[in-house]
């Protein structure tokens, strides 16, 4: 496949005026309406695969992590295909009094870590998806450490409530908004207009695991086959070979392989 070229202005100003504007919520609305303008017209912004997301009943996003401008760019590109995302965040942000009532008011989900209340968000995110939810995970936990920018060995708790649910997991890959806000830097780089690319693949197939026991091998083979479909699509959009491991972030000076022992 070809990297999909950036909307013309035409299709902004119809995407803007067709776009899913109920279940949003006052805050996360007003929050969209604010960041709307950037995303769509601040940037050379351009979406594929949109038809793969589920037009009603519960479903996963799984999404690369490169940047705190992700989320813009992933509302803007699931809210133009029909649904209103709901997003897991990190529980610090809900002490922040305006995030907090963006993200209380969008339904979003807190995460919190380590902590007794971290299995909170797995019954959360259950009970979105049981509602007909759009639930949308960054399975790598954080943006990547990976210095090219791939993504890493992803946490498992992704996989875990695709076994649970049986909810489709949908891949989606997002590359540009690293040039947009780079990470480590509050500052954002808009001249001249960067261009941001947001591709969803069709569901992954996960019928190896559905059904069957949900040991840690599973969780980690069902996390690790949607992850693999997530770096199939940023690779698509690089148009570059991605590594052959993921970089594990627990080892950040090794890889996964590298875990298996000498022979």
């Amino acid at each position: 496949m070809t990297t999909p070229e950036p909307l013309s202005e035409w299709q902004k100003l119809r995407l803007t005026f067709t776009r899913r504007w109920r279940g949003s919520g006052f805050w996360f609305g007003l929050a969209i309406a604010v960041l709307w303008p950037f995303a769509m017209f601040g940037t050379k912004v351009a979406f594929r695969g949109g038809e793969h997301i589920p037009r009603t009943g519960g479903a996963l996003l799984a999404i690369n992590h490169v940047s705190f401008a992700d989320p813009i760019f992933d509302v803007a590109f699931t809210i133009c295909h029909g649904r209103m995302p709901r997003f897991l965040a990190k529980s610090e942000l809900w002490s922040t009094p305006v995030v907090r009532n963006v993200l209380a008011g969008g339904g979003h989900i807190p995460v919190y870590r380590a902590s007794v209340r971290a299995k909170d968000a797995y019954r959360d995110a259950i009970a979105a998806i049981e509602r007909g939810e759009i639930v949308v995970f960054y399975p790598e936990g954080t943006y990547t450490a990976d210095p090219d920018g791939w993504p890493m060995k992803a946490k498992n708790g992704i996989g875990r409530i695709a076994l649970l649910t049986g909810a489709p997991v949908i891949p989606v890959a997002n590359w540009g908004t690293q040039d947009v806000l780079p990470p480590h830097t509050g500052k954002p780089r808009l001249f001249p207009r960067k261009r941001v690319t947001v591709v969803a693949g069709p569901p992954v197939d996960l019928s190896e695991w559905l059904g069957g026991p949900r040991t840690r091998t599973a969780l980690d083979g069902a996390t690790a086959k949607i992850m693999g479909e997530v770096t199939k699509l940023v690779a698509d959009i690089r148009g570059e070979t991605p590594p052959e491991v993921p970089l594990d972030p627990a080892k950040p000076t090794a890889r996964v392989e590298d875990e298996r022992p000498a022979s």
